[in-house]
């Protein structure tokens, strides 16, 4: 009987029910996605911890007009779809501290799902991206690292 209460529900409220299940599903995703990622959040303030660190590399997966905004110093500038090819550049580095960023925190996501995949074992993305960074007042610069 109830089943069939919640079928007739379900009939009757097809969008509702619809967006209900995609909901849950985009929830249930980030929640597993979240439990089982291999690299770690950093707030600005343990950002800077890590930049004061010698050995962290930072990079910055951003495109080169937000790039040229400004930037983390010392911050490398290759983007999601340019890093794979330049991981030879870390090689040496994969057990250094490595901190991704990009604008709101989205595309330094998938750089780190695939730097871990590539073995570095010491990956962190910036939360909240740069917007973060600027929204707490921290410095940039508008030079490129060479």
């Amino acid at each position: 009987m109830e089943i069939e209460r919640i079928l007739q529900f379900i009939n009757n409220n097809f969008w509702l029910s619809s967006g209900f299940f995609i909901v849950t599903t985009l929830l249930l995703h980030d929640l597993y996605d979240t439990l089982t990622r291999k690299y770690k959040l950093a707030t600005p303030a343990r950002a800077v911890e890590l930049l004061n660190h010698d050995q962290t590399i930072v990079i910055d997966v951003r495109e080169p007009h937000e790039f040229a905004k400004g930037h983390i110093e010392g911050a490398h500038h290759i983007t999601v779809g340019r890093l794979k090819e330049r991981f030879y550049e870390f090689e040496a580095h994969k057990s250094a501290p490595v901190l991704v960023y990009c604008q709101q925190g989205t595309r330094s996501k998938e750089a780190c799902k695939q730097l871990v995949k590539e073995g570095f074992s010491q990956v962190y993305y910036l939360e909240g991206g740069i917007l973060t960074w600027q929204d707490r007042k921290l410095p940039l610069v508008k030079k490129h690292k060479k």
